[in-house]
């Protein structure tokens, strides 16, 4: 083969599997964030008993910017890029006025202050979902989708708490109990060949 042959088939080749999967996870970031985030402004709720009014916004406005940027590459023409502004846009004010409206003082007094976290919360997973929907985006119907799975999960977690407490302690006492009969099981048997000889 000659030299030029070989530059042929080494610009052809596929990148190898490290480049491609650090590729993927590059890719997958923004989602990750945005549910990392997500979940936690919710446990941050739960835990100071008050609603962060700004941090939702903010999320939901940066989950708006999440969805355009995504899908901008994508989108031809000027009159498509400019619907898709509009129509996200639209979308995602639609979803902070919704989320204003759960935050207005007669509707606080209805709801607890954790209780208020876990609404916001799905009134963001589902304005993603919806978003992911209309985009036809797979990644961001998944973020909603995970975002919304992870309201009944925090609410159980909540009430099961004591439970994995006395799990875990169970288990760190048969681990401690293993533990223990191994280490003397080993020392029983070598002093019985010690007898022997």
């Amino acid at each position: 083969m000659s030299e030029t042959d070989l530059e042929r088939n080494g610009s052809t080749e596929p990148p190898p599997p490290q480049f491609r999967m650090a590729q993927f996870l590059w890719q997958q970031l923004p989602y990750v964030v945005a549910l990392v985030l997500a979940v936690a402004g919710v446990a941050y709720t739960n835990v100071s008993h008050q609603p962060l009014v700004g941090y939702w916004e903010f999320l939901a406005l940066a989950i708006g910017v999440v969805c355009v940027v995504t899908k901008w590459p994508e989108t031809q023409g000027r009159e498509a890029q400019l619907r898709l502004i509009w129509t996200q846009a639209l979308h995602w004010i639609a979803v902070l006025v919704t989320m204003n409206i759960m935050l207005m003082s007669g509707v606080q007094q209805l709801l607890p202050t954790p209780a208020t976290g876990l609404v916001l919360l799905m009134l963001l997973a589902l304005g993603t979902f919806l978003a992911g929907i209309s985009l036809l985006s797979l990644q961001i119907s998944f973020l909603g989708l995970a975002m919304g799975v992870t309201v009944p999960a925090i609410s159980w977690l909540k009430q099961s708490v004591f439970f994995f407490l006395l799990g875990a302690v169970l288990l760190i006492g048969l681990g401690i109990t293993f533990w223990l009969r191994q280490d003397r099981q080993p020392t029983s048997a070598s002093t019985d060949n010690q007898m022997e000889a």
